[in-house]
């Protein structure tokens, strides 16, 4: 069902989830609770602002429930959903074998403690940018930087900041990448002419990302050496490979797992059939809360858009610019765009698609070249996702490392950087953009 109508009142269930949980966690902080964060499940944190938005509106219950499932069908969190599977199927079996303890072992032999958190953030870029997808990204390293925090002083949070920093890089250069589609077909430029557009601002923030994880990590230390099996490394290296080749995510994951399995049953007798079976069980299970809250925010997210909520965020930022035709304010007003409803949709390519047609009228209104607003879409719809605390990528860092995603937030310092970059960018009219 499609609605036209701007409420700003139905932004409001976002603010009250959010209020709840973070809410929460901050006061039993305060009260000197152990893993404050964890006391309130996300999940049920969120099931207030759901009801509130089911209430609201002219439509029928039934429809507004109707909705609210085709949100939670939506193929993109469908497509997210199954990356969490199969990355906890894969992060599970992989330990189990002992596949993350022998990388993390025959990384840290030869990459100094001191420079593993650039390392990770270059790794994870790199990866991100070939596969074209954050969250493979997150699932294949994170299992990876747990591991090292357990064999040095490096705090996990900080490890989850490289690698999630890392992974918003790659997906949001990447020539393959959804937001990078997305972005490019509303405003209708080559994928090649916005990936050098983004490359100019995403480079400065990455370089002062690495230096400042130079700096936090100089003094990082290996507490524990050990030995390592390089067959066991074999799985880590095969999906590092097929992301350079630009495999499919699910392929990649897959065929991870299987890999897994079959170094598992080769190098440990005690290794069945029945063992991996339970263990990419196991690992799916350890998905469930993530996985339920994508989905909880995805139907959410759609009520939100049905009751007009995106539709007011866009209609504000159009009244803003309406009487202000300037390429700077076009580029102000297109990124402010990116970011309101990149916060209510927790999902940057389903952000792009919707701000994409408002987006490319302010541009044309303010002269905005269509590589810049390409550009602005997918760069600060890509920092809000790498700060939510309710963002798939976020979710699934701390899901892994078993810390809040807050924690994570706080170390993102690429999305932070990027962000000072882009604004700056867009005050200074840098770069320069080239008559077509």
């Amino acid at each position: 069902m499609e609605d036209k109508r701007a409420n700003p009142v139905a932004l409001a269930p976002l603010g009250l989830f959010l209020a709840i949980f973070i809410g929460t966690g901050l006061y039993l902080t305060a009260q000197g609770t152990g893993m404050a964060f964890y006391q309130l499940s996300a999940t049920v944190a969120i099931l207030p602002a759901i009801i509130w938005a089911v209430i609201m509106g002219r439509e029928t219950l039934a429809e507004k429930i109707n909705i609210f499932l085709s949100g939670v069908g939506d193929i993109n969190i469908i497509t997210m959903c199954m990356i969490y599977l199969l990355a906890g199927g894969f992060a599970a079996v992989a330990k189990s074998i002992g596949g993350v303890e022998a990388t993390v072992n025959f990384g840290l032999s030869v990459i100094p403690a001191g420079l593993v958190l650039p390392g990770l953030f270059v790794i994870s870029a790199f990866i991100a940018t070939a596969m074209g997808t954050s969250m493979g990204t997150i699932a294949a390293i994170a299992p990876i930087a747990v591991g090292v925090a357990d064999k040095t002083d490096l705090g996990l949070p900080l490890l989850m900041g490289a690698v999630v920093g890392g992974a918003m890089f790659g997906d949001n250069l990447s020539m393959i990448s959804d937001t990078t589609i997305a972005a490019t077909r509303t405003q209708g430029c080559e994928m090649s002419d916005k990936f050098k557009m983004n490359f100019k601002l995403a480079l400065p923030a990455a370089l002062v990302t690495l230096a400042m994880f130079a700096f936090l990590g100089s003094s990082g230390e290996v507490l524990v050496h050990g030995d390592y099996d390089l067959l066991r490394i074999l799985p880590y290296v095969a999906i590092l490979v097929m992301a350079v080749m630009g495999v499919n995510v699910f392929i990649v994951l897959t065929a991870g797992i299987a890999l897994c399995g079959a170094v598992g049953l080769f190098m440990s007798p005690e290794f069945t059939l029945l063992a991996f079976s339970q263990n990419i069980y196991a690992g799916f299970s350890g998905m469930q809360e993530i996985l339920v809250l994508s989905m909880l925010i995805g139907g959410l997210g759609e009520l939100i858009r049905l009751h007009g909520g995106v539709n007011w965020i866009i209609q504000f930022i159009g009244k803003l610019t309406s009487g202000r035709k300037s390429t700077r304010s076009g580029e102000f007003s297109i990124s402010i765009l990116a970011v309101l409803a990149d916060l209510c949709t927790a999902n940057n390519t389903v952000a792009i698609i919707l701000t994409g047609g408002m987006a490319k009228e302010i541009a044309d209104r303010n002269g905005v070249d269509p590589r810049r607003s390409a550009s602005l879409l997918d760069i600060f719809s890509c920092i809000v996702q790498g700060i939510i605390p309710y963002g798939a990528q976020v979710l699934l860092a701390g899901s892994i490392a078993k810390i809040s995603p807050l924690a994570v937030v706080g170390s993102m310092y690429y999305c932070y950087a990027l962000a000072v970059v882009a604004v700056i960018a867009i005050i200074l009219g840098f770069p320069k953009v080239s008559r077509q």
